[in-house]
């Protein structure tokens, strides 16, 4: 009798990966609504109240604010404390990694850093007046714990997809998480452009939709919690001391072993670069589009939300360019783009719309792309049982966490007054970027980490 059984494998790796998908849609909402376009700009205009600038919120302010003692100007504090929170995660970061490694629970880490982080974005409400000491706190401690979320949500991509597979998970991923933060950016569209007619203030129209994507953040975040498995840690590193010997004396190991794996190395730089630009570009946008531009919050919502759904298609296109090319050639023609683009961000005339637009196509089609891949490149490199150490150290230069850019960009803008020089500066790290990806021979890389080598890298 044959044994007539089906390989059911790839039927349940679908479906995990499918629910996999919807932490995209939900956390996408916070660094969208929250971290892209809404935050910075508001709280320029009411740290700049609290600096004395008045209450317009069309003029850059150059007055500084106290925090801790450091007079910093209220046009970059937003950044600073961006800066502040990635430096911070530096510290945190290994002892999630280190838990998650060694946990077959890795959905209950993913959710429950969900949600506290949620809780402070939520926070996020209360900032009016000029009251803008608590969104400080709120936004760090919710970008660090946004990154501790994605620790976990990385690290089980690698449980649940083959090497053949992560390509087109982790883009699928990426582009239902466009889908997602493109809705609510929908709404708060609708919110913030029609706040009259809603009987809402602007502000309070704003303050709004700060909480809508804590609310989105925490909500969808139960589906995944709900429908994906647990699965057993596997070549668990074994413990030495307390937790926090093991995480941050592992975290050493790991640097220290990372020199048998030159090719990880090599990548995890390059993406430290390149990826810082792509972050602080993303941060910055609203703020350069309405302070350096004049661009008005509609028109910058609208381009962002455009951004959203067109970055939906281009994170399904580099996933078919990298089944046809290899993630690590499309990550590459990625890094090039973006240093195209920002050079001509750079130039843009101020109030030409038409050339803003085109922009932020430009930056729609290779943003979600060149993410995605990362993702699931530095997937291949990573030794298994390893994942939620060295997805830590990934996560610590990840979206909405950077700070070499938004310290670059926060300290040229305080040094000139303008931010044209500041996005401009950021062209380095897209050359620095390319530079050591150049230096990377990825076939080496999986093989090295022992993986699997997928038919095109």
């Amino acid at each position: 009798m044959g044994q007539g059984i089906a390989d059911l494998g790839p039927l349940w790796r679908s479906r995990e990966q499918r629910a996999w998908n919807w932490y995209d849609w939900a956390n996408s909402a916070y660094y969208t609504t929250v971290l892209s376009v809404l935050f910075a700009p508001f709280m320029i205009t009411v740290a700049g109240r609290a600096a004395g600038c008045g209450n317009s919120a069309d003029e850059t302010c150059h007055k500084a604010v106290n925090l801790l003692g450091l007079h910093l100007s209220a046009g970059s504090l937003p950044f600073y404390l961006t800066s502040f929170a990635t430096i911070s995660s530096a510290f945190v970061l290994p002892v999630v990694g280190a838990l998650v490694d060694r946990s077959s629970r890795k959905r209950l880490h993913l959710a429950a850093f969900a949600w506290a982080g949620s809780f402070f974005a939520a926070l996020l409400f209360w900032m009016r007046g000029d009251q803008w000491q608590l969104a400080a706190v709120a936004i760090v401690l919710s970008s660090i714990l946004g990154g501790c979320s994605l620790v976990s949500y990385y690290a089980i991509l690698v449980d649940i997809s083959t090497e053949e597979e992560r390509d087109r998970a982790s883009s699928r991923g990426w582009a239902f998480g466009y889908l997602g933060g493109g809705l609510l950016l929908t709404i708060n569209l609708v919110m913030v452009l029609g706040h009259d007619a809603l009987g809402l203030d602007k502000e309070l129209a704003v303050r709004l939709s700060l909480l809508s994507a804590a609310l989105w953040w925490a909500g969808f975040t139960v589906i995944p919690f709900l429908r994906l498995h647990d699965h057993p840690a596997r070549d668990v590193v074994p413990e030495r001391g307390g937790l926090l010997t093991r995480s941050f004396g592992q975290l050493f190991t790991t640097l220290r072993e990372m020199r048998r794996f030159p090719m990880t190395l090599t990548f995890l730089v390059a993406f430290l670069f390149y990826n810082d630009g792509i972050q602080t570009v993303i941060g910055v946008a609203s703020t350069y589009g309405s302070k350096q531009l004049g661009f008005s919050d509609g028109v910058l919502i609208a381009t962002i939300l455009l951004i959203q759904f067109v970055a939906f298609g281009g994170a399904l296109l580099f996933g078919r360019l990298a089944a046809a090319y290899g993630a690590y050639r499309c990550i590459l023609w990625g890094t090039y783009a973006w240093m195209v683009i920002v050079v001509v961000a750079m130039a843009l005339p101020r109030k030409n719309l038409m050339a803003f637009l085109l922009v932020g196509v430009a930056i729609a089609i290779v943003l979600g792309g060149t993410q995605a891949l990362s993702r699931s490149f530095f997937s291949l490199l990573i030794p298994r049982g390893r994942e939620g150490e060295y997805f830590a150290l990934y996560n610590a230069c990840e979206r909405g966490t950077s700070w070499f850019g938004t310290f670059l960009f926060g300290v040229v803008f305080q040094i000139t007054g303008s931010y044209r020089p500041a996005i401009v500066a950021l062209v380095a790290f897209f050359v620095l970027g390319a530079v050591f990806l150049l230096r990377l021979d990825a076939r080496r890389g999986i093989e090295e980490a022992g993986n699997a080598v997928p038919a095109v890298v």
